[in-house]
């Protein structure tokens, strides 16, 4: 169940946006803690990068590990806003304990802006006392107790680093992770750019093709309103002689019938003059003949003034629909030229991403830190096991200087693995100790001048470990354990991970 904050009953503003939208380096989070004691306050620091802009309803809030929404939150608090124009300033936000989790789940604190986007999150930490490491305390003499001691310690402070150097590997697993995911989202980006700029180039080579048949259709109208101008010239012509031949075959009908009046003039005045009459018939017959190839020629000048009329008003058609596809092809290239603009827009906002790139440099200079860092705790871990090898090559002679009675139990201490230093001398003494050699295992007797029989026989007696080459004294059997189980629990943890 979520948690409810301290600071206001306002809920903070939230979203469903899934992780993959998320920025999470924006807002870097230090000074967190592997364990918080349950029943006391504490303080969340962290830092503002120069890639987000603080708001008033920015929050931080405390979420479960595994949370997909920034509605799973526990609890939350208010972000204060920075004094001044700068977020390079460490910041920070108190938690009471009343409001933070009661199990020892793992939680990770989230800086969410005013959109309900996640900024930027924190490792993982639980809620629990720090758990006290179990100690064995044996009581031994001399160097032999000094070297368990150096060689615990040495161990506990091994795990240690090693538990360091599996979190920077996991850490240095999840940049990995941010990084490939990074250049694929910046590849996808180049894609569409590669894209944008092809399809410009069509629609590019689509607009020259469009200004070369505007420019033909141009030249084609040019042509076609000269041959209607010519045409309209010959109209005109062939108008006037219409008008002409008309004139002249209204003066032949009026000469017609003047020559009728003077015939009819002719035949009342004189009937003897029929020579006259026949030659003015001939005159008339003549006369009509002429008429008639007048009015034959007029028909067909009419027919051509026809023909020539039709043709003009197809052509005048033809203009019609060149002008209309002009301007078809003009409105069409203004479109283009539209869309052309908005590739141009969209060019100019794909190069605002160019941000993911300056990300990707910060994220690789992480990575070869945490590099280094992992490369120093590799050497000093190298350097305590050669150590611990020294160490271990020199306890053979440390037991061996080390007196015979010191290693052997009595009935009344016998949960002591050495003896006990202060008891009484052992009842029965061996009278060649000074001479003999004694294993302070298995009580085997050598003689002095055995050689390297007796330190060899002295290594059998040492635990060594499967999965290195360490090797444990005998007595050290809970150690031995420790150590085995250590490998096999980071051999676990590694299959898992796997």
């Amino acid at each position: 169940m979520e948690g409810l904050s301290s600071s206001t009953s306002d809920d903070p503003p939230t979203s469903t946006v899934l992780l993959d939208s998320c920025h999470f380096s924006q807002v870097i989070f230090t000074n967190v803690e592997k364990f918080y004691i349950p029943g006391a306050d504490i303080t969340c620091h962290y830092n503002l990068s120069e890639y987000i802009m603080p708001r008033r309803k920015d929050w931080v809030g405390i979420f479960k590990v595994g949370w997909k929404t920034t509605r799973e939150y526990y609890t939350f608090m208010w972000a204060p806003l920075p004094s001044g124009p700068e977020n390079a300033a460490p910041h920070q936000v108190l938690f009471k304990a009343y409001y933070l989790p009661k199990d020892d789940e793992y939680y990770q604190f989230c800086y969410v802006d005013q959109d309900g986007i996640v900024r930027g999150a924190s490792v993982p930490f639980q809620f629990h006392a720090a758990a006290e490491d179990d100690m064995l305390v044996v009581t031994t003499q001399g160097e032999v107790e000094e070297i368990e001691q150096q060689n615990k310690s040495l161990l506990h402070e091994n795990q240690k680093q090693r538990e360091t150097l599996t979190n920077l590997q996991k850490r240095n697993e999840d940049l990995e992770e941010q990084v490939e995911k990074a250049k694929e989202t910046v590849k996808e980006l180049e894609d569409k750019v590669h894209l944008l700029q092809s399809g410009t180039m069509e629609l590019q080579r689509a607009q020259d093709l469009q200004a070369l048949e505007i420019s033909s259709s141009q030249k084609e109208l040019a042509a076609a309103k000269e041959n209607n101008v010519k045409l309209q010239e010959e109209n005109q012509d062939l108008k006037r002689r219409l008008e002409d031949l008309r004139h002249e075959n209204e003066t032949l009908y009026s000469d017609v019938e003047l020559a009728k009046g003077e015939l009819m003039n002719l035949e009342i005045q004189s009937g003897n003059k029929e020579a006259e009459l026949h030659q003015i018939k001939e005159e008339n017959k003549k006369l009509l003949a002429e008429k008639q190839h007048l009015e034959s020629k007029l028909k067909a000048t009419l027919g051509r003034v026809d023909h020539l009329e039709s043709q003009i008003e197809k052509e005048q058609e033809e203009v019609v629909k060149l002008q209309n596809t002009d301007s078809d092809r003009a409105m069409l290239l203004e479109q283009l030229k539209e869309e052309n603009n908005q590739l141009h827009a969209t060019l100019l906002k794909q190069k605002k991403y160019g941000y993911l790139e300056k990300e990707l440099e910060e994220k690789a200079l992480l990575l070869q830190t945490l590099q280094k860092e992992k490369d120093e705790i590799e050497r000093e871990s190298q350097r305590l096991k050669r150590e611990n090898e020294d160490l271990m090559a020199h306890l053979p002679e440390v037991l061996e200087d080390a007196p015979a009675g010191a290693f052997t139990q009595s009935s009344e201490n016998g949960a002591l693995v050495f003896g006990n230093p202060y008891s009484s001398i052992p009842k029965h003494p061996d009278p060649g100790s000074d001479s003999m050699k004694k294993c302070p295992v298995c009580y085997e007797i050598f003689p002095p001048d055995c050689g390297e029989q007796y330190s060899d026989h002295v290594r059998s007696h040492l635990l060594e470990c499967p999965y290195c080459d360490e090797t444990f004294d005998p007595f050290n059997k809970q150690v031995h354990e420790d150590h085995v189980f250590c490998h096999a629990l980071d051999l676990s943890c590694n299959s898992r991970l796997e």
